[in-house]
């Protein structure tokens, strides 16, 4: 079937199949946290990004290959319920934005600044640094040698808007220049969008409602 990316909490998790990359995501509560699970496709390494919550859930798509690593996107608590439950299962490596790290309570191992680089066996992800949602969120991009780009944002981009920034006009303002400038400027239309929570999105879709979001002020 088909990849849409949309998941409920309790349900299957939808597999997005790229030439190198496998991609599941699956729906955790209950704030209907999205989980993602990458498996490499030639060497069978898997990452974790998001360990939300529903750690049996987690394990069970995770299976007796076990993980490499966890990367959590930022500091905010529904977003690392399981972490520490995946990681003493799996002894996987943690990864976190260097600003956001110290708001996580499982220690990161490996702390990411912009432009760092994140294996999955052979493929690689790049962690982009989008500032306002918290200190240190970062989004992870998967560049496909095989097609378009494919990222992984967290709670900074949605369907319809960036992430909440607390009615504070200065983060706002740093959260929306920052996943213009890093991702809108610098990425085709066709990149597609995982986000923290909800259904995905493209580039393209959102594109044309910048100046939109700008004038709101969320």
């Amino acid at each position: 079937m088909p990849y849409h990316g949309t998941v409920k909490v309790g349900g299957p998790a939808d597999v997005h199949e790229l030439a190198e990359l496998m991609i599941s995501k699956i729906a955790v509560g209950p704030m209907n946290n999205n989980s993602y699970l990458l498996r490499c496709r030639t060497t069978g390494e898997q990452l974790m990004i998001d360990a939300a919550n529903e750690p049996e859930t987690l394990l069970k798509l995770i299976g007796e290959d076990g993980i490499a690593a966890v990367v959590t996107t930022h500091q905010h608590g529904d977003h690392w319920q399981a972490l520490d439950t995946v990681v003493q299962a799996t002894d996987a490596r943690t990864y976190a934005g260097r600003y956001d790290a110290e708001g996580i309570p499982v220690p990161t191992d490996v702390p990411l600044e912009d432009g760092d680089a994140i294996r999955v066996g052979e493929a690689r992800l790049t962690a982009c640094h989008l500032s306002g949602h918290t200190p240190g969120s970062i989004a992870l991009i998967y560049d496909d040698p095989h097609g378009h780009p494919h990222v992984f944002t967290g709670d900074c981009l949605f369907p319809g808007g960036v992430g909440n920034t607390w009615e504070d006009p200065e983060r706002f303002r740093t959260l929306l220049e920052d996943v213009q400038t890093k991702l809108f400027d610098r990425l085709p239309d066709e990149t597609w969008i995982y986000p923290g929570h909800g259904s995905d999105t493209t580039l393209g879709d959102e594109r044309p409602h910048l100046a939109e979001w700008r004038e709101r002020g969320w």
